[in-house]
């Protein structure tokens, strides 16, 4: 069997909710894609290394992680965009790494009279599938069909998951924006660009990151 695709999945860390929705979602990612896909929760990462307690070791393990990843799943949820996923987001983009826009918020939000349901700035970037499901919608359809809470919880769950996966394979189906012969350099700057801790490490790794990913027919 080949080796799955590590998954970066991006969004809010700050309750249990968060916390909870987030590992049920990677778990039922990886269980209907047959282990396919292995995601990488921000929220699993070990954060009690040495140097990574702090804001910026955090911030700059998270963004490593994304970049190793072979694509990303962003959370979009919320009338306002969770403002760390979004810089993520952008970031994925630099990096030329396919990406999911993730929203199961019903609400309609952002500034765009017919489109996308949160800011114009964070749209139109290639290589982005999005999914959007009416959350609500979901639970009480489960919830006839199911008669309890827990069990209309995960049957929403596995909605949600199976969109994600169908969406998954098509922004890993689609060809790289990043010119072959600019890859090197590009992936050079997104080691120096942040300006992480340990820059000749960052640019030993994103080289490396930049190789791997050439290999496996990413860039």
């Amino acid at each position: 069997m080949a080796e799955p695709h590590p998954i970066y999945l991006a969004g809010e860390l700050f309750s249990a909710k968060h916390l909870a929705g987030n590992a049920a979602l990677g778990e039922e990612i990886s269980r209907i894609s047959e282990g396919r896909f292995r995601c990488v929760l921000p929220q699993d990462l070990p954060q009690e290394l040495a140097g990574r307690t702090t804001s910026r070791g955090i911030r700059d393990q998270d963004l490593r992680a994304l970049l190793a990843c072979d694509a990303a799943i962003f959370h979009y949820d919320g009338l306002e965009l969770d403002s760390g996923t979004v810089v993520e987001y952008l970031f994925a983009k630099f990096a030329d790494l396919p990406a999911v826009l993730l929203r199961t918020d019903f609400r309609d939000a952002g500034d765009q009279k017919e489109g996308d349901p949160w800011n114009l700035m964070t749209s139109f970037y290639p290589r982005t599938e999005k999914v959007w499901l009416n959350s609500m919608e979901l639970y009480h359809a489960g919830l006839r069909a199911e008669g309890t809470a827990w069990a209309a919880a995960e049957a929403m769950i596995r909605r949600v998951a199976a969109e994600v996966c169908a969406a998954l394979d098509k922004v890993l189906a689609m060809e790289p924006m990043l010119p072959r012969e600019t890859g090197p350099a590009v992936y050079d700057w997104l080691a120096l660009m942040p300006g992480f801790d340990n820059v000749p490490a960052a640019r030993e790794e994103t080289a490396r990151l930049h190789r791997e990913k050439v290999a496996k027919g990413l860039l």
